[in-house]
């Protein structure tokens, strides 16, 4: 399609012709007054020549497209001072000199491969977005000077330094700052103003040392905190429980130490909104924090949270309703993931590889939201509560390399969004349930245990029949006669027959004459007491019948 084809129309204000399977041509000039123009995904190879003329446009949509080089010199005249929004993200852009244009708001060059220093945008932007680009060097201070500051993503570059304090001076405006996957050094920043707007603050895979300080408590609006892959030497800071509104908690690959075991009730109540709960890969020790898990209201499903945002994140004013997800890194189902949305729907408890001790306490089943709970790598004892099997919004669940023992509650099999189980390395026994997303789970999700049997391991389970039941009681209890009823009448039988064969020898042979001659003596006895009673009772009925 060439894009001249619509300069016969020139009240045409508006244009949006964003994915769809059109290859856009331009080789002239514009001459409509277009002030939005939209062509994400339109196989742009480069800037189009029909931009030249737009001198009015506010809104330009370029991203997804396969423009490269650089941004070329007669753009500066494309709405010089009208435009306030421009995206050409997910490009193969190498190089921007400066932004020309006065009054940008939104600016998103993410995604693409420019290098070189940090340019600084003009004094009115709001939304600054250069993630995953090649930009290296320190950031200046002079970014501190644009107050309008509601959006700043570095994430994803070279960028290397310490953390200027001047950001202190956007605590007003700023709301979300991303410096992820850089090169930062120093500490975190050690204090942050009162009234401080942060809601999310991503720091997550640099060179930072800790510790962090209460100062942040200053942001009573923070959502989103992620310190994880640093270098942070310090004991959990409990204080962050206070934080009203903390919904994600990410401390995950750093140096932090001590027990979660909170002594003090100054910070009640304990992260009553958090989601995602991740401290894997530290020192931590002790039992684990009954205390903050019965607190996690929002995993508790007293109140179902009906949030009308399907993943969370961050509205700021633009032409689109923008709104800018929140993102992280987790470990799901045994596999790494970077996710770009997060669910608001998501909950999820990873303490996995520390010191932890003890037993799992039974209150875990109280989180029937929970969708992933990772515990392994522990040093965990005892049996599985089967309190786990009221967990039934749970997708997956890894227990393994501790040193639990028992048996695999059967109520696990009745978790209907089981599709990831790890119990290996442990000292369970006894048979595997067999029923329902058990029988899809592989042998690689008990290996280690010596006494698990059934499927899908090798070892078989040995069949115990049960013992026939006894039918000779005595005075209401079961005898302790070993052998049932038919062995007692055969028994019984064989007894008479011998008895009779061996007294008609005796009385046909007349041997042994002792036993012969006793029991005819017996006999006469009893013949001879028989005949006197019976002429006694002949005497006495007389006189009775002749009355």
């Amino acid at each position: 399609m060439e894009l001249s084809m619509f300069s016969s129309l020139p009240n045409l204000k508006y244009l949006d012709l964003s994915y769809n399977s059109l290859s856009l041509t331009s080789n002239s000039t514009s001459s409509v007054n277009l002030t939005s123009l939209f062509l994400s995904s339109c196989n742009l190879s480069e800037f189009p020549q029909f931009l030249k003329g737009l001198k009015s446009l506010e809104s330009l949509d370029l991203s997804y497209n396969r423009i490269e080089g650089k941004i070329p010199q007669w753009m500066q005249e494309v709405g010089n001072d009208s435009l306030t929004y421009l995206n050409v993200s997910h490009n193969y852009l190498t190089e921007v000199e400066h932004f020309p244009w006065k009054n940008i708001a939104v600016l998103d060059l993410s995604s693409n491969l420019i290098r070189g220093n940090l340019p600084i945008p003009a004094s009115t932007i709001n939304v600054f977005l250069i993630s995953n680009n090649s930009f290296n060097g320190e950031v200046s201070s002079l970014i501190c000077n644009v107050t309008s500051l509601q959006i700043l993503d570095l994430s994803h570059n070279n960028l290397s330094g310490t953390i200027s304090q001047c950001f202190e001076n956007l605590s007003n405006s700023l709301e979300f700052l991303n410096l992820k996957k850089n090169k930062f050094y120093g500490t975190i920043p050690p204090t942050f103003a009162k009234g401080c707007r942060l809601t999310n603050l991503n720091l997550n895979g640099n060179l930072l040392g800790g510790p962090l300080t209460p100062s942040i408590l200053n942001c009573r609006g923070l959502e989103v905190l992620d310190l994880g892959n640093n270098k942070i030497n310090d004991t959990f800071p409990h204080w962050l429980g206070s934080l009203p509104q903390l919904q994600l908690l990410v401390l995950k690959s750093n140096q932090m130490h001590g027990s979660l075991h909170d002594h003090s009730s100054k910070f009640s109540p304990c992260f009553s909104k958090i989601q995602i709960f991740d401290l894997s890969s530290n020192y931590f020790s002790g039992p684990l924090p009954v205390r903050y898990i019965n607190n996690f209201k929002a995993i508790i499903n007293l109140k179902k949270n009906g949030s009308a945002r399907s993943y969370m994140g961050l509205k700021y004013a633009s032409i689109n309703s923008g709104f800018y997800t929140y993102s992280i890194g987790i470990v799901t189902k045994r596999t790494y993931m970077e996710l770009e949305k997060i669910f608001t729907m998501w909950m999820i408890i990873d303490l996995s590889n520390n010191q932890f001790v003890g037993e799992i306490p039974k209150v875990i089943g109280k989180l029937n939201l929970l969708k992933g709970l990772n515990l392994s790598h522990n040093n965990l004892n005892g049996r599985i509560p089967t309190s786990v099997g009221n967990l039934t919004s749970l997708e997956w669940l890894d227990l393994s390399s501790n040193r639990l023992s028992g048996t695999i509650p059967n109520k696990l099999a009745d978790l209907p969004f089981l599709s990831s189980l790890n119990v290996s390395e442990n000292q369970l026994h006894s048979q595997i349930p067999q029923e329902k997303q058990f029988n899809t789970f592989g042998n690689d999700s008990y290996e280690g245990n010596k006494g698990l049997c059934g499927f899908p391991v090798s070892k078989g389970c040995k069949i115990i029949e049960p013992a026939p039941p006894n039918v000779l009681e005595k005075n209401g209890s079961k005898s302790n006669i070993a052998f049932g009823w038919k062995v007692v009448l055969i028994g019984y039988g064989c007894g008479i027959l011998l008895g009779m064969s061996v007294g008609y020898a005796v009385f046909q042979t007349g041997k042994p004459e002792w036993l012969v001659n006793l029991v005819e003596n017996q006999h006469e006895k009893r013949r001879r007491r028989k005949s006197k009673n019976g002429n006694r009772s002949n005497r006495r009925s007389r006189p009775d019948y002749c009355e």
